[in-house]
């Protein structure tokens, strides 16, 4: 009966947050522009400039966070494999001294890898650097996304 009580009370929460989530979002972006960049192949837009507007367009919750906080993503490393595509990104702006940088990151891939077109998300390990030495064993010990020389 308990862990059905917690259950039930962590859906509910889970559906408030995504629907401020949504809300928030569509408060600072153009909805038919967000279709738009969600619709295109992200294998056609590697090289282009809309290439991380649809990355971002395919955020989930963690699109709140940082738009909400002043940060964002860069690609440091994008390769198409037979396997999809395979990109290493960095945070840019304030997610970069944020203590929620490790959910940050984790959301990102989670959302990312949904896409059939991404085959797998990682980080550049020039973010280690900008966490103190606490918070790098953490996101080590503990983070749920991999690290790699840019």
């Amino acid at each position: 009966m308990e862990d059905d009580l917690v259950a039930r009370y962590a859906a509910e929460a889970k559906a408030a947050m995504d629907a401020e989530s949504q809300r928030r979002i569509a408060e600072t972006t153009n909805p038919e522009e967000e279709q738009r960049l969600r619709n295109m192949s992200l294998k056609n837009l590697t090289t282009s400039d809309h290439f991380v507007p649809a990355l971002l367009s395919r955020l989930g919750a963690v699109r709140a966070a940082l738009d909400g906080h002043g940060g964002g993503i860069a690609v440091t490393r994008c390769m198409d494999s037979e396997h999809g595509l395979e990109i290493v990104l960095d945070l840019t702006g304030a997610c970069l001294s944020c203590g929620a940088a490790p959910g940050t990151l984790e959301g990102v891939k989670t959302d990312l890898e949904k896409d059939q077109e991404i085959n797998s998300i990682k980080f550049s390990s020039a973010l280690l650097d900008t966490f103190d030495e606490l918070g790098r064993e953490f996101i080590l010990a503990h983070g749920k996304v991999e690290f790699v020389d840019p």
